[in-house]
This record gives structure tokens, C-alpha cells and sequence, in this order.
């Protein structure tokens, strides 16, 4: 006999017609242990090592025979009848779930993001949504407080967050920018110093045309990596910045000359050089042509902006 389970949100068991939730499996240990089996899904975990996790490292003096007793009690629950043939079996002094035995959600997840990887962005991006739509909760919702059951949701929601990317980086290739968008943001809200999140927004803007949204979501990565890591945004970021820029001032011929200023006099800085200048005395030079004009064309527009305010 085989059984489906959802354990991403609320657990939940479909065996035949039946169906079980978190309050129907025997008590707060048997859940853990099925969910602990299911994180390993078709694969023994000893028993020793269900005791260390069920009991944190405090295990009562009988917790080998105690926890015999819950997986009984799991066994009932779960293939009434079946003790033998089910998918919990007993092996090499532990237990595991058969996973030919088991439709898991979480399994179907992991799947589908191992083939979205290896697949191009037509075939990437169906499986990606489809990954993100079973992933719509968090991994465990009914367990909150054991270590162990933190850490696999720690680990699910990164995965979550790498194909909510991966689904941006997709529907862009196949110019579907609204939903890269989309993605994008999902990923840099549960992931705020992801870095390929906020390039998979930046570029997601730009392609919808909504160049103002890019510029100023540069800005608040920018701020947020300087303030939190201490460093700038990596090249394609900057690249893409750098067409936002030149976007905006296409239909004024002035800005888009400082802007371009601007830009190589930033680029100048982050390279930690200013051109070909001549030395003057030790430790400065004096800035090459390129510069010097960029210099001017900047100050020019301030004087006038100030002149006019």
C-alpha cells in the first residue's frame, strides 16, 4: 500500500480514502518521527539518531523502548493492517520510508528544481512555477520550535528563494518581463542581500521598460550591500544601472551627457585610477583629458542647476 503526504505547510496524509492531518497520527513524537523519515525520504535512520533528535540530546532512560513504541503507533496510523508491507519498515536497526511507497511533496519539489537546472528557460520555466506553486508554504508548518525541523526549513526556503531566481531568470529569456518581475521580487524580499535576486529584478525592470522602478531598486541594493556587507554591487549589476541611466536621458540630449559624466567618472574611481594624468608631486596626479572633461561637463550642469533653483 502506498501513501501521498503534503508536508509543506500542514502536514497531511492521504492513505486510500482516508485522509490524516497532524492530530491524527498517535501524539506530538510519532508525527516528528514520520516527518523526521520523510525529510530522508528512502533512506534508514538508526535509531540512536532518532532518539538524539526526538529528545534534543535528553533522552529518558528508556527512550529506545519508548521510541519502538511510537513507531507502532505510527504503523497503525499509517498502514493499518499492512505492518510488513507498508512503506515504514524496519531496517539495519533503524527505520525508513520506502520511497517507491511515498508521493511527498517535498520530493516532487526537489525534483522539479533539479530538472529546471539542467533545462533550457522554455522547459526550465513550467517546471520552475510549478515548484514554486507546491512550495506556496513554508516546509513544516506544525513543527516550530525542534532544531532539527528549523534547519530543513531554513535549507527549503533557500531553495525556494534559488528557483524563485531561477524562474525570473527564465521568464526573461522567454520575454515574459512582468513575471520576472514578479520573481525577482518574491526572491530579494525573502532574501534581501542576494545579489542575483536584485540582478534578476534590475534586469526584469529594464526589459518592461519600467526603467525609473530599476533605477531606484539599484539604489536600495546598492545601500543595503554597503551598509550590511560593506561592498558595491558587482559588474552586470553596474552594467545594468549604467542602461537605466542611459535610458532615462534618451530624450534629453543635456543629462545624457552628464550622465555619462558621471559614469566615467565612477567607473574611474572604482578602478582606482584616473587616466593617463601627469605627475605633479608625490602621490597625486593630475587627471588625463578624458577626465578633465568629464569634470567640467558636471560642474557646468550644477552651476546652472544651482543658478536656476
Amino acid at each position: 500500500m502506498s501513501i501521498s503526504v503534503q508536508m509543506i505547510g500542514h502536514l497531511r496524509i492521504r492513505r486510500g480514502d482516508t485522509v490524516l492531518t497532524a492530530s491524527n497520527l498517535g501524539g506530538p513524537k510519532p508525527r516528528q518521527i514520520l516527518e523526521i523519515l520523510l525529510l530522508r525520504l528512502g533512506t534508514t535512520v538508526s535509531k540512536d539518531q532518532l532518539v538524539d533528535l526526538l529528545w534534543g540530546g535528553k533522552a529518558p532512560g528508556e527512550a529506545l523502548a519508548t521510541l519502538e513504541s511510537y513507531v507502532s503507533v505510527l504503523r497503525r496510523h499509517l498502514q493499518p493492517g499492512h505492518a510488513r508491507t507498508g512503506p515504514l519498515r524496519t531496517a539495519n536497526a533503524g527505520y525508513l520510508l520506502e520511497r517507491e511507497l511515498v508521493d511527498l511533496d517535498l520530493d516532487r519539489f526537489d525534483s522539479l528544481l533539479r530538472d529546471a537546472e539542467l533545462a533550457g528557460p522554455a522547459d526550465a520555466y513550467p517546471q520552475l512555477v510549478e515548484a514554486l506553486e507546491l512550495a506556496a508554504e513554508p516546509l513544516l508548518g506544525d513543527e516550530l520550535t525542534p532544531e532539527w525541523a528549523v534547519e530543513a526549513r531554513d535549507r527549503h526556503a533557500s531553495m525556494v528563494t534559488g528557483a524563485r531566481v531561477l524562474a525570473a531568470e527564465a521568464a526573461a529569456a522567454l520575454d515574459r518581463a512582468d513575471d520576472a518581475v514578479r520573481w525577482a521580487q518574491q526572491a530579494v524580499s525573502a532574501e534581501p542581500l542576494n545579489e542575483r535576486a536584485w540582478s534578476a529584478l534590475v534586469a526584469g525592470l529594464e526589459q518592461a521598460g519600467r526603467y525609473a522602478e530599476g533605477i531606484r531598486s539599484y539604489d536600495r541594493c546598492r545601500r543595503l550591500l554597503d551598509r550590511e556587507m560593506g561592498c558595491m554591487p558587482g559588474p552586470a549589476l553596474r552594467a545594468a544601472h549604467a542602461r537605466l541611466l542611459k535610458a532615462t536621458a534618451q530624450e534629453d540630449g543635456e543629462l545624457s551627457e552628464v550622465l555619462a559624466a558621471l559614469l566615467l567618472l565612477s567607473d574611474s574611481m572604482r578602478a582606482g585610477q584616473d587616466g593617463p594624468g601627469v605627475p605633479v608631486r608625490a602621490g597625486i596626479r593630475r587627471p588625463g583629458k578624458n577626465l578633465q572633461a568629464a569634470g567640467q561637463v558636471v560642474d557646468s550642469f550644477l552651476r546652472r542647476a544651482l543658478a536656476s533653483a
